[in-house]
């Protein structure tokens, strides 16, 4: 049994434990969430308490060595039931942290081997560093060339840390070559963020012939299948969240990447990377709003989709899958060891 904390916050995290249990035995991971089961999960899923719903959450960091853990708060206190439950009862093999600090420390407090999922950025806080320290393993989503993508203290991920490239739930495929740019996909997120109606329009002003098309910019046009708008699409414009650029690559589109304001300094830290990785097809951007889109354009019609293999070769689900069923194997006790 694999335990898989998924956090709520955007869909980023639940879109990558969906493509990661693809790769795990049919029926042996259980899902732990504030969200709602999504369609197509077939395996058993625990819909948890809320525990930022207080209307005036105090001590929320524990002094700063936690993330989020307000006093007094009975919707943290009954989620941390709800967990405890379930570590006692099922006793799994491992819990997947995707990602909280709190649900891994309290695996790890019922003797349960945890595998944590690091974002990018700098992570040198005092909950983060005791986030990785506890964990028997440590997933990061992006391949091992990209550059400094995570900032961590002391030595709390040596030997941990498997990058394992992008994971989309998107199949990947073949890149599309230098060419005219025709379509522009304009992909947001449920983070929350992104290119707004009124720079969308002065983008299509800037750009006659050009057709411009918005995806989860706003809640009318979010939708759970990217796929379909990728494939018609030439060139993608999207924030630098893990799931969107994973997602361009898996596409093999051109991208113009706008990183956005993220705790750690995480869309920035992408940003960063994916600029200084030679042959990607992306050009980062400081903003969505821009008056020259006519040249950005035509510097994007130079890019060749087919580079995104290095960042999403569509084998990082099953790379994660092999990590933690690694760490879930049954261990052999040393000779002499204390029952």
């Amino acid at each position: 049994m694999i335990g898989y904390y998924i956090h709520h916050q955007g869909m980023g995290h639940l879109r990558r434990a969906q493509a990661i249990a693809a790769h795990l035995p049919a029926g042996s991971v259980t899902a732990l969430s504030s969200l709602p089961r999504p369609g197509g999960w077939d395996n058993p899923w625990i819909q948890l308490d809320r525990d930022d719903t207080g209307s005036e959450p105090a001590s929320v960091d524990a002094n700063g060595r936690l993330h989020w853990v307000p006093l007094h708060d009975a919707g943290l206190r009954e989620r941390m039931g709800q967990l405890s439950a379930w570590l006692r009862e099922a006793a799994p093999a491992v819990l997947v942290a995707d990602v909280s600090v709190e649900a891994a420390l309290l695996a790890r407090l019922h003797g349960v081997p945890v595998v944590s999922v690091a974002l990018p950025g700098l992570r040198r806080d005092p909950a983060h560093t005791l986030g990785f320290g506890i964990s028997d393993a440590v997933i990061s989503a992006w391949p091992p060339e990209a550059p400094d993508m995570l900032a961590v203290s002391d030595d709390c991920l040596s030997g941990k840390l498997v990058p394992v490239g992008a994971i989309s739930g998107i199949p990947v495929r073949p890149g599309r070559p230098p060419g005219p740019v025709t379509r522009v996909l304009v992909l947001g997120g449920a983070g929350g963020g992104g290119m707004n109606d009124a720079d969308i329009e002065d983008a299509r002003r800037q750009t006659p012939g050009v057709e411009w098309v918005a995806l989860g910019t706003n809640p009318g046009n979010r939708t759970a299948d990217p796929l379909p708008h990728l494939r018609d699409a030439s060139l993608v414009v999207t924030h630098a969240g893990q799931g969107a650029v994973a997602d361009a690559a898996a596409a093999g589109v051109p991208a113009v990447v706008v990183p956005l304001e993220r705790p750690h300094q995480e869309q920035f830290t992408t940003g960063r990377a994916l600029s200084r990785m030679p042959g990607l097809p992306v050009i980062v951007s400081r903003s969505f709003a821009r008056s020259d889109w006519a040249q950005v354009l035509a510097a994007a019609e130079k890019l060749d989709g087919r580079g995104w293999a290095v960042w999403n070769d569509g084998q990082g689900a099953a790379r994660a899958a092999q990590v933690i069923a690694d760490v879930a194997a049954p261990r052999p006790v040393p000779a002499g060891a204390a029952p």
